[in-house]
């Protein structure tokens, strides 16, 4: 009885969450005005070298989302002249909230709410003004972790988590990854196999009306890599190599 009583309020907090978050989306893909997209560092390994880059950052540092984002639109026939303003927070101290492994619906619902709180809490004192998007973007010393944890994007909350290598030659590729979760928060979805990380033709694929079709020279920005066979694709080094495809375009509204 108590569980099912917990798991009914639970949808009705989300049912209201949801409305808010549906209004929010209809209003980020209208692509009337630009968007105002928050960055927010943390140090995710606690590492001195984390530490230091974090404290040399500046919102130059995401400079090429921006151009991206004006370069894509404008060929999708949009005339917005900065249809995204990045900005650059305040080092947030503690760390998203975690979620099982494996978890089920409950697991990810209460997730879900526990991250917006988390990320409420976080940024209050420097919001005067809520951004329309936020971006944690957790460093990682490269010298620590050959490899990261997957990065997320959340459209239900407008919010994404990058997990990021921390130095400047990895700038180019993290723009990457913070250009690909912020376009899930807009609806964009993967276009990969999420088991081998392989773009999937022909949406994830940039240039699919090639001939041979690989090795292909350039990302689908959801499809995440470029393909340079079947069974092989790299990230680009930066989002210079990367573009919108037709069908993430429709899904963000860029085109119909």
């Amino acid at each position: 009885m108590f569980r099912a009583l917990r798991i009914a309020v639970l949808l009705f907090i989300l049912l209201f969450v949801g409305l808010d978050a549906w209004l929010t989306q209809a209003r980020s893909t209208d692509w009337d005005s630009s968007l105002w997209v928050k960055v927010y560092p943390i140090n995710a390994d606690g590492s001195e070298k984390s530490h230091r880059y974090i404290e040399t950052l500046t919102v130059a540092e995401f400079e090429g989302v921006e151009e991206f984002l004006r370069r894509e639109s404008a060929r999708y026939g949009k005339p917005i002249s900065q249809p995204i303003k990045m900005k650059l927070g305040e080092t947030v101290k503690s760390q998203p909230p975690s979620i099982d492994p494996e978890p089920n619906m409950l697991d990810v619902m209460l997730w879900s709410l526990k991250m917006r709180l988390w990320a409420s809490d976080e940024t209050s004192d420097q919001d005067n003004i809520t951004p329309d998007v936020r971006i944690f973007l957790r460093y990682h010393s490269p010298e620590i972790h050959l490899g990261l944890e997957n990065s997320v994007g959340i459209q239900k909350g407008m919010f994404g988590i990058v997990n990021a290598y921390a130095g400047r030659p990895y700038r180019g590729r993290n723009n990457v990854i913070i250009a690909h979760e912020f376009l899930h928060t807009l609806g964009a979805t993967d276009k990969y196999d999420p088991a081998t990380g392989q773009p999937l033709p022909p949406d994830g694929l940039a240039d699919p009306e090639l001939s041979p079709l690989y090795p292909q020279s350039r990302a689908e920005i959801m499809g995440g890599r470029i393909a340079l066979s079947d069974d092989d694709a790299v990230i680009p080094k930066s989002l210079k190599h990367a573009i919108i495809g037709p069908l993430t375009a429709r899904e963000i509204g860029l085109s119909n």
